[in-house]
């Protein structure tokens, strides 16, 4: 019989020199690592200097019994399983034992295969636990939901952006945040922002594209008195409004040509000059831009300075589009239910299977923003506590005509919308590997012996 683990240490502690030399011999042959300690006293100092995974301690000893060398030890024990022993055994010592912490009693005198088998008990319980622990954490990790800002998520792809902002926050780097149009760009930057060293100074958003072109160089920038008809007064830009804090450059790819060669210079300098003025001011802002177009390819076609692009593209974050993470809308759902909820005075408690299976259907060309719309417009007509399909509008496919997953979707739980999630990923895992299952598996991120359980329990090519 030996030991699961090799090099497992055990700690005897006995007087009895003979009890000492045959129980360090049986375990040795065992395969264990042995030491030894003459009373509860010599086992603490043993503790002081080393970890073990067993202790073996008679209960009758000089200097320090076992008992108490169990309320003497406290913390010093740790992790080490405790197994008493004794000649004078009866069951209130076991029990007293217990309640100090031994896991086991055995009585002497005893056989060699009696400790072994106390051993192998102690062995199971430990790996037991170990496995327990693990499973415990892989479930916290698996049901955690990531959160940055104002934002919430539980996909991997979201989480490793939030990861990416956090770093990001902890420096004034130029920032550029790509993404289509409704991802949350904003909001990241946000975050970005409100974590960072300048959470306490101002945060000044600008829509480059929301601005006429002709006063988009004094809105950022600002003017002089005098430097156009009707400027009858100074004018801070927003840059100036920005000092000290940051500036968040929205839709830069919208930002003219002529602008664009200003901008490099506020980014090289740190200086602006407002329009009308002969000298220059300097400004201390973090910027950070955000854009739904391939800046890459706007270079190409001679629509965004090569030099501006590579200045901006310090950190580049890129927020997926919602149909790429279906495995966050109802997280996201819940989210907007909470927060309308409070805004409209409503108590609706959750969304009927159906409705979500058309929710997770949908393919969001609005991304984060057109659910959120959804889920407003659901708050609003609702009168029961459950948002049904009749709330949701026209445009979302109805979750009624035999999708893979609808079998799952009995009652109100997210755990249920998981399912259909991890149904519909998988299938189009295997469509793109074309039936690979190894392949498949390694682009779901889970192992191959996990993902043939599920193709079971979904029926997958049944």
């Amino acid at each position: 019989m030996e030991p699961e683990d090799e090099n497992q240490k055990i700690l005897v502690i006995d007087d009895e020199a003979n009890m000492c030399h045959m129980l360090a011999a049986v375990l040795r042959k065992a395969g264990y690592e042995v030491d030894s300690a003459s009373d509860g006293q010599a086992g603490l100092l043993q503790l002081q200097r080393c970890t073990y995974d067993y202790i073996l301690c008679d209960v009758k000893m000089p200097v320090l019994g076992g008992m108490d060398f169990l309320k003497a030890a406290g913390d010093l024990i740790g992790r080490s399983t405790v197994i008493m022993m004794s000649a004078y055994g009866s069951i209130d010592s076991a029990i007293e034992a217990m309640k100090l912490g031994a896991y086991d009693y055995i009585s002497k005198p005893f056989k060699p295969d009696e400790v072994l088998l106390a051993l192998r008990k102690a062995e199971e319980r430990e790996r037991l636990k170990k496995e327990n622990r693990l499973l415990k954490a892989r479930i916290r990790e698996i049901e955690k939901d990531y959160r940055f800002g104002r934002l919430v998520a539980r996909s991997a792809a979201m989480a490793t952006v939030f990861e990416l902002a956090q770093k990001a926050a902890r420096f004034s780097t130029t920032v550029l945040i790509l993404g289509e149009s409704g991802t949350g760009k904003e909001l990241i930057a946000r975050g970005i922002h409100s974590e960072g060293e300048r959470a306490a100074m101002p945060l000044v958003p600008v829509n480059c594209g929301g601005i006429p072109e002709h006063l988009l160089e004094s809105e950022l920038f600002g003017y002089k008195k005098g430097a156009f008809t009707g400027a009858d007064r100074n004018k801070k830009g927003l840059f100036q409004e920005a000092d000290g804090g940051t500036i968040f450059l929205d839709e830069i790819g919208e930002l003219p040509l002529a602008l664009q060669v200003k901008l490099l210079r506020v980014l090289q300098e740190n200086e602006i000059r407002p329009v009308g003025d002969s000298r220059h001011t300097r400004v201390d802002v973090r910027v950070m831009a955000a854009t739904a177009k391939d800046l890459a390819e706007e270079v190409k076609r001679g629509q965004f300075r090569e030099d501006l692009y590579y200045r901006l593209n310090v950190l580049t974050i890129t927020l997926p589009p919602l149909r790429q993470r279906p495995e966050d809308i109802p997280n996201l759902c819940r989210h907007f239910l909470e927060r309308f909820n409070a805004k409209m005075g409503k108590r609706i408690e959750g969304i009927a299977p159906a409705a979500m299976g058309a929710l997770l259907e949908h393919s969001w060309p609005g991304n984060v923003r057109e659910l959120e719309n959804v889920v407003e417009r659901a708050v609003l007509l609702a009168e029961d506590t459950l948002l049904g399909l009749e709330h949701l509008p026209p445009s979302l496919p109805a979750h009624d005509r035999g999708q893979p997953g609808e079998a799952v979707l009995e009652g109100l739980s997210l755990k249920a919308a998981q399912r259909v999630v991890e149904n519909k990923l998988i299938r189009q895992a295997l469509e793109k590997t074309r039936g690979n299952r190894s392949q498949a598996a390694r682009l779901l991120e889970i192992s191959h012996p996990s993902l043939l359980s599920k193709i079971k329990t979904y029926h997958i090519g049944d």
